[in-house]
């Protein structure tokens, strides 16, 4: 389906020439930006009866630590990575306000939160787990790329009812040398012991996108958008 592009300082969007019946928003990964995942729409080869409206945010520069002190477009600080990780609380909350803010110009433009897919690769895929969990109102489903949960432990009580049952497809590479799977299938297994519905697929990659991927996605979205 063809797209006009629509870019503000915030976003890339891409609106299809059909008008919109769901959306999209997909977060990019550290120290990337909202086009980084635009060329991902064509390869989806979504049907044309499936018309998605697609938003890319942009994250705000800030300094990361573990890459030095270096700013870059970051959705949170990362000090410490992995299994006993130390991580920006508020830097995670900060960026869950700007995507909630998002979903809200959604429903002014007609997209209720049960037609909008919340997705993100690495740190970007961490924000849509994190606000997509916590959001109050039916999300069609998450969709996280190559990531993992961030503020595990505070899921349990934060967790919103109207997301208890939400879809979520998690992929990983079995060769990801930023991310390790078994950072991923820790968090995988937590949302499942807590009684979440996550499809898991894993692929011979490293820390990016392959064409299976984008097929296993694309699949994924039609089944959570039908209708």
């Amino acid at each position: 389906m063809p797209y006009t592009a629509d870019e503000t300082d915030a976003t890339v969007t891409l609106e299809p020439t059909r008008p919109a019946t769901a959306t999209v928003i997909l977060m990019h990964g550290l120290g990337a930006d909202g086009y980084d995942f635009v060329p991902i729409v064509e390869e989806l080869r979504l049907p044309d009866v499936l018309p998605v409206r697609f938003v890319f945010p942009h994250a705000k520069p800030r300094a990361v630590t573990v890459n030095n002190g270096a700013v870059m477009r970051a959705w949170y600080d990362i000090k410490i990575l992995g299994e006993t990780r130390v991580e920006d609380d508020a830097g995670i909350r900060g960026s869950a306000q700007e995507i909630e803010q998002l979903i809200a110009e959604q429903g002014d433009k007609g997209i209720a939160a049960s037609r909008i897919v919340l997705a993100g690769f690495s740190q970007g895929g961490a924000i849509a787990l994190h606000t997509g969990l916590r959001h109050t109102t039916r999300l069609a489903g998450i969709l996280a790329l190559s990531t993992y949960l961030p503020l595990r432990d505070s899921l349990a009580r934060e967790v919103a009812a109207a997301n208890r049952t939400v879809p979520i497809f998690m992929c990983h590479g079995t060769q990801d040398p930023v991310l390790p799977l078994s950072l991923a299938t820790a968090s995988r297994d937590l949302l499942v012991a807590q009684g979440f519905a996550v499809e898991w697929r894993e692929y011979s990659m490293p820390h990016s996108v392959c064409p299976e991927e984008i097929r296993d996605m694309s699949r994924w979205l039609q089944r959570v958008l039908a209708g």
